[in-house]
């Protein structure tokens, strides 16, 4: 089996197994602002678990670059996590479906600009990984007590290109 994840354009098909597209495609739901605005509604199923609330919060992270050698990956098991970039600039999101308990093999997109990402409650995922500074995200996920954050580290890394 090859070592090597080659990226690929984010669709909400695409993603749909591990979360939701956020983007303003297609038409608004409704027009406001006197007709100067189009509102987008309910993009992400947001699912928090036990005592936690929604928090939003700004991640400021250094950018990478592809190759990407790809080690770890990380889920959430009391909620979801929303990435918005607070810039036009595209980032990697990297995903792997659950096999038993452990991430399976591992699929990379490429967002076009204006896309953020919901990763569903327990979807393993990459780091936050900007491909360009500044790397600034609104984030929306599960703030309070109990254990939110399951690492796996991979045996052999993969490559993502």
């Amino acid at each position: 089996m090859s070592r090597v994840v080659r990226t690929e354009p984010l669709t909400a098909q695409a993603f749909a197994l591990f979360g939701d597209v956020i983007e303003a495609a297609g038409a608004p739901a409704r027009m406001i602002n006197r007709g100067n605005c189009g509102r987008f509604d309910d993009l992400a199923r947001l699912d928090f678990a036990g005592e936690g609330r929604p928090g939003i919060s700004v991640f400021k992270a250094k950018p990478y670059a592809l190759p990407l050698t790809l080690e770890m990956v990380e889920r959430h098991p009391l909620g979801s996590q929303a990435f918005l970039p607070l810039s036009a600039e595209p980032f990697l999101v990297v995903v792997a479906p659950d096999e038993g308990a452990k991430p399976g093999r591992p699929r990379a997109f490429l967002t076009a600009p204006g896309q953020g990402v919901n990763y569903h409650r327990g979807t393993w995922h990459g780091v936050l990984t900007p491909l360009s500074g500044p790397g600034l995200f609104a984030v929306v996920d599960r703030l309070g007590d109990g254990d939110n954050l399951e690492e796996h580290w991979f045996e052999t890394p993969y490559i993502v290109e």
